[in-house]
């Protein structure tokens, strides 16, 4: 097995790194790069959906990004302990009418030995907005260093 680091148990900048690690994963929108963070077995919440291994993992993903056009996402950490990392969030997004959206939640993130990602719990809410009120507009792909974060952005 390989090890994704950084490992557990964390630090405040490993954390750091690891949840900036993440969020570049997910900007990616790529399903199956982003489940090789997760165990083969790893267990999701997801609002009300359940998602169970890598594969669901990858299906899930496909499903929501086909959904969720022009994604990006901003992701911080919130606490840390050990193997656990808590995470607050935001993205933007929108339908395939051309609907506007912010998403805000949090999960609650469990890692292996090997950095991997055993364990996902997170809670999510949609809040619709117009276009003129989007924050995220950097080139789809990886949030540039020097974008606002969500407290310079009032999220």
């Amino acid at each position: 097995m390989t090890d994704r680091a950084p490992l557990p148990p964390y630090t405040a900048e490993s954390a750091k790194e690891k949840v900036r690690l993440a969020e570049d994963g997910w900007n990616s929108r790529n399903p199956e790069k982003v489940s090789l963070a997760y165990t083969t077995d790893t267990k999701w919440r997801n609002r009300s959906t359940f998602v169970n291994g890598r594969d669901e993992v990858v299906k899930f993903l496909k499903a929501k990004w086909e959904k969720e056009l022009e994604y990006r996402l901003i992701k911080e950490l919130w606490a840390f302990e050990g193997n656990r990392i808590g995470v607050r969030y935001a993205y933007e997004w929108h339908d395939d009418s051309g609907n506007w959206f912010r998403s805000y939640g949090n999960e609650n993130w469990e890692f292996d030995e090997h950095g991997l990602m055993k364990n996902r719990y997170a809670c999510i809410n949609d809040l619709p907005i117009n276009k003129n009120e989007r924050k995220f507009h950097w080139p789809q792909g990886r949030r540039p260093d020097n974008h606002p974060s969500l407290d310079e952005l009032g999220l």
